[in-house]
């Protein structure tokens, strides 16, 4: 069992450590907290549970009024600092390679990751280190996976994108799908997600990025850091997503789609084909997606009317 010592966590946080020699084990709900667990609490509601649990460090905002009490670590952002110190926790581990996984001996799976039971990793695969691979993933060929990385379960990394060419017959053929999968470092990938190779060029995820359950990327898309993506969202081929843009749950794009940097896309929007939507911090509702106050007065009209 790994522990965390008060130093420890002050180090995590860039704060000056206090001496205190206490260490702890995991973190916690308050109701399922004990002397080596640590909690957060973002108010003073909270503050006052947190206090009467069994916590043996309580995260709380900086300045909050409350009874002196030990057990309290004061930081600027309570859930941002537990989160650091839980993902530190949970990533902290003995490397293993379960039985049941196919790795080709042509692939390269970097020190310190872990592939779990029944997952695929073919020949020309390059996997970077210190990655956690969950159970049935299958990572074709084509796939630079970088460091630190999180792939859940039923992930398809590299498949063949879905484009066709259609004959004077009116009969389908394959356009040829035979580019590469780049994969930054701390991406986390979600359930089922599945990311499709290029057709003849690259598709690419930037670092740092989140992609939730259930999702597909198509061929050709790029998608910038730091991006969030909830679960459903589908694009299809060469969108751009650019550096911190946040899609909603069962967002959908056309092809040739661009959503521009700091973008927030909510929940079931759609943007039609090739068209581009820009505004850092700018939230867009509705399909075909515009700005929220637009959609909601468009709402109001349509009452009226």
């Amino acid at each position: 069992m790994k522990e965390l010592s008060h130093k420890d966590i002050t180090d995590l946080l860039n704060m000056e450590p206090n001496g205190d020699p206490r260490v702890f084990t995991r973190v916690s709900s308050f109701a399922n907290a004990y002397l080596d667990s640590i909690v957060f609490a973002q108010d003073e509601f909270a503050l006052k549970e947190a206090l009467e649990s069994e916590a043996g460090l309580i995260m709380a905002p900086i300045g909050t009024s409350r009874p002196w009490d030990s057990r309290i670590l004061e930081v600027k952002n309570p859930k941002y600092a537990f989160a650091v110190v839980g993902w530190w926790l949970e990533h902290w581990r003995v490397p293993t390679i379960h039985s049941s996984a196919l790795i080709d001996p042509e692939a390269h799976v970097g020190d310190g990751t872990s592939v779990g039971a029944g997952t695929v990793i073919e020949a020309g695969a390059v996997i970077g280190q210190d990655c956690v691979i969950d159970s049935n993933v299958t990572i074709h060929g084509c796939v630079t996976l970088g460091d630190d990385c999180v792939i859940q379960s039923g992930v398809v990394l590299g498949g063949m994108g879905f484009g066709y060419v259609r004959g004077a017959d009116g009969r389908h053929i394959r356009f040829p799908q035979i580019g590469t999968l780049w994969i930054g470092d701390d991406v986390e990938i979600g359930a089922g997600t599945t990311i499709d190779r290029g057709a003849l060029g690259e598709t690419r995820i930037g670092r740092g990025t989140k992609i939730d359950n259930l999702c597909h990327i198509a061929h050709n898309c790029v998608i910038g850091e730091d991006v969030i993506m909830a679960a459903q969202v589908g694009m299809a081929g060469s969108c751009v997503i650019e550096d911190g843009a946040m899609l909603g749950g069962q967002v959908g794009l056309g092809e040739r789609v661009t959503i521009g940097k700091g973008v927030i896309l909510g929940g079931q929007g759609g943007v039609l084909p090739g068209k581009r939507i820009d505004g850092e911090g700018v939230v867009y509702w509705g399909t075909p997606a515009q700005p929220v106050r637009e959609y909601l007065r468009g709402l109001a009209r349509m009452r009226k009317g």
